[in-house]
């Protein structure tokens, strides 16, 4: 790794968090309403599976979709005004936060349903293949999902009919307030659920940048040269309630401290960094601050969006141009 594509994937993950904190404070202040679910504490797995994707990859999403959102290429500004519900937001302002999309980039949307967009994503994989195209699908999902049968059967459809298609399991730990040991007969093996359906599957660390950027390397190599289906399981940990209505009483402050002062993402590639002598204390503060422009830049294209009309409510609400 270079300094330049050092400074690419922090700039990239401190643009997630300072984004979702700037969304954390713009929900307690009105702006953005409705439901918030952010990504904080999990940014290393978007930017490191995302870095490694062609244009002619397709990524379909769960809720917490800003982070995939952002590190697909997504105009921030276009984002912030959709959260707020406005005219210049990327669908007009009429998706919000779970429902991001655009096309244009192959980013097929966040979707509200746990386990629902697996099935659209074998659709995808299936059209592709059928089209004899290059590209393939990246499905990220959390823990929850797994107990859905949309999780079994779009696994069982993708390996039958070897599809490429990877299956990315964000494992945080918590299906909304219920910890996976909770949930599930044997939380440390949910990766081998792919055994089931004869796919190859790993487990790796999902707050480490670099792990998951080789991890995602090697499948989409795979998927390529053979075009059959792969899970990934990522062990992760959001920093945050389930969504800005949680007050995340199911849990000790304790544990969610100690991930913080042990695996923060970026505190974590900050050490990879001076260890390896590709970006030092001057170079952070100005990735930092070159961050910072680009919050601010957002918050401002989205206060000064205007509100849409209510006579367009249902007009071109299929139409993401």
């Amino acid at each position: 790794m270079d300094k330049q594509l050092a400074k690419k994937y922090l700039l990239e993950m401190l643009k997630i968090r300072q984004f979702e904190e700037a969304c954390g404070r713009m929900y307690m202040q009105g702006k953005i309403k409705g439901f918030l679910h952010l990504y904080i504490g999990e940014e290393a797995i978007a930017v490191g599976s995302i870095s490694e994707l062609s244009e002619d990859d397709y990524i379909i999403t769960h809720y917490r979709d800003h982070g995939h959102a952002l590190a697909r290429g997504m105009d921030p500004n276009k984002i912030m005004a959709e959260l707020y519900g406005r005219v210049d937001g990327s669908s007009r302002g009429k998706a919000g936060s779970m429902h991001l999309f655009d096309s244009n980039l192959h980013f097929m949307g966040g979707h509200a349903i746990v386990g629902g967009h697996l099935p659209i994503a074998v659709g995808i994989a299936l059209g592709l293949k059928k089209q004899k195209k290059n590209g393939l699908v990246v499905a990220y999902f959390g823990d929850g999902a797994v107990n859905e049968g949309e999780f079994h059967e779009s696994m069982n459809l993708a390996a039958l009919w070897e599809l490429p298609i990877i299956f990315y399991l964000e494992n945080n730990q918590y299906g909304m307030g219920t910890h996976v040991k909770r949930s599930s007969a044997n939380p440390d093996m949910l990766y081998k659920f792919a055994d089931l359906y004869g796919m190859p599957s790993t487990k790796i660390d999902g707050m480490d940048v670099l792990t998951v950027r080789d991890s995602a390397r090697e499948a989409i190599d795979k998927i390529r040269k053979n075009n059959g289906p792969i899970l990934i399981e990522a062990m992760t940990y959001r920093f945050r309630g389930h969504s800005m209505a949680d007050p995340s009483v199911y849990r000790e402050n304790e544990e969610v401290q100690q991930w913080q002062k042990e695996k923060d993402p970026i505190e974590l590639f900050k050490q990879y960094c001076i260890s390896n002598d590709l970006l030092n204390e001057s170079d952070f503060k100005s990735v930092d601050n070159e961050v910072k422009e680009i919050i601010q830049e957002c918050l401002n294209f989205a206060d000064n969006s205007p509100l849409p009309d209510m006579s367009v409510a249902m007009d071109k609400i299929y139409n993401t141009n």
